[in-house]
């Protein structure tokens, strides 16, 4: 039995979606071999659907001055791990063990970031991202300090926030709309493509 994608209403067929969402997924199924089902759930309000992927883009796949790609996927799923959020704890877990070629590491992350096989720099980057996640932290001039004397930039250090804030809304929308991630995900990074049934 097939778990609903949403508990909100999905498009019957990509036909009947707006021209420029349906590109987008079509795009999206051409590079993973699939439709991640968070397109499928936020497509029933296309502006929303534009809104959030735009944010996801500018802020995922924008050169930052020293934060990698696959840093900003560990603080998805570290903080998403700890928001109980299975689909983006095992989607950007995927992502994670392409980027990082570690297929351990999205699993140590989603379980506790401080005893997982990473290095202080990195570590202090996901307390940061919980300290403004779940303790309502903020920036004060002591974390700026500490996140500099490891090479996080000013500029670094809002890619870090806005990660954190970003996937905070991402994680209450899959979790409002009940989205599970796709069978996929799960043997991404660990099995070749061409091996994946």
């Amino acid at each position: 039995m097939t778990a609903p994608i949403s508990r909100f209403p999905v498009p019957e067929s990509l036909d009947a979606l707006p021209a420029d969402l349906r590109e987008r997924i079509l795009a999206v199924q051409d590079k993973a071999g699939f439709i991640p089902n968070v397109f499928l759930m936020l497509a029933h309000r296309p502006e929303e659907f534009r809104a959030f992927f735009a944010w996801h883009d500018a802020l995922m796949e924008r050169e930052s001055d020293s934060l990698t790609l696959a840093e900003k996927e560990m603080i998805v799923v570290a903080t998403s791990a700890r928001h109980g959020c299975l689909y983006c704890v095992v989607a950007h877990g995927a992502v994670l063990r392409i980027y990082s070629k570690q297929p351990h590491l999205a699993d140590q992350l989603a379980i506790n970031h401080r005893s997982a096989a990473i290095g202080e720099r990195q570590r202090l980057m996901i307390d940061f991202a919980m300290h403004l996640s779940f303790e309502h932290g903020v920036l004060d001039d002591a974390w700026q300090a500490r996140l500099a004397s490891v090479g996080f930039s000013l500029n670094d250090i809002w890619d870090i926030g806005a990660v954190a804030a970003f996937f905070s809304l991402s994680n209450r929308l899959v979790s409002l709309a009940g989205t599970p991630p796709n069978d996929e995900f799960y043997l991404m990074g660990r099995v070749p493509r061409a091996s994946r049934s």
